[in-house]
């Protein structure tokens, strides 16, 4: 089974709209998904990129406007000034990661997360507001090994992979060696997906 390695950052609101889209791809061309959170204030000061709030205002509005049109495109709500924004994300992306490794389906709980920031008005920098999160997935943090190396030591190195692997941004996704950046190619990923399936 083939795997799309999947580099985001629970502090995006474009990775927020992908919504589960990513998880249907996968579940209709039967691939995996490998669940890579990362710090992307890292990845931003490593790539050459810019953190939202140091950028040009022309670039800062053009966000702002390209955020809610696509959050009115797709019927998802979103506060494009959150109260708890930016937070500390890696609680939250230990907690993703030891349940992943765990293996439980953690697609919608990643959705969750993010839903919780860029529309909920909650804080996931807030360990009790992961967990109640996990919880309603089933998800039980006091079984799950976050103080292991495995969890916040996967986060750091999930960030160094994405770097070297040519990640820049959020959401992005990898398959086969190509890269698609943005949740809006995600058509663009599944357009390659059935192409390779096709030709199979």
């Amino acid at each position: 089974m083939k795997t799309i390695d999947y580099y985001f950052s629970l502090l995006s609101p474009f990775t927020y709209l992908a919504g589960l889209e990513l998880e249907s791809i996968a579940r209709d061309h039967n691939l995996a998904i490998a669940y890579k959170p990362m710090n992307i204030g890292e990845v931003f000061g490593q790539t050459g990129a810019v953190m939202p709030k140091d950028r040009h205002w022309s670039r800062q509005e053009y966000r702002l406007q390209e955020l809610q049109r696509i959050s009115e495109a797709q019927n998802m709500p979103i506060n494009l000034k959150p109260a708890h924004w930016p937070t500390d994300v890696t609680f939250a992306s230990s907690v993703l990661i030891a349940a992943a490794n765990a293996g439980k389906e953690v697609g919608p709980f990643v959705h969750a997360l993010l839903k919780a920031v860029w529309s909920d008005e909650k804080d996931i920098g807030d360990m009790s507001t992961v967990i109640a999160i996990a919880n309603d997935f089933d998800i039980n943090v006091d079984e799950l090994s976050i103080d292991s190396p495995d969890a916040p030591t996967a986060f750091q190195a999930n960030t160094r992979e994405a770097i070297e692997s040519g990640v820049f941004g959020s959401p992005f996704y990898i398959l086969d060696g190509q890269r698609f950046w943005g949740q809006d190619r995600l058509p663009w990923l599944r357009r390659t997906v059935e192409t390779s399936s096709d030709s199979n």
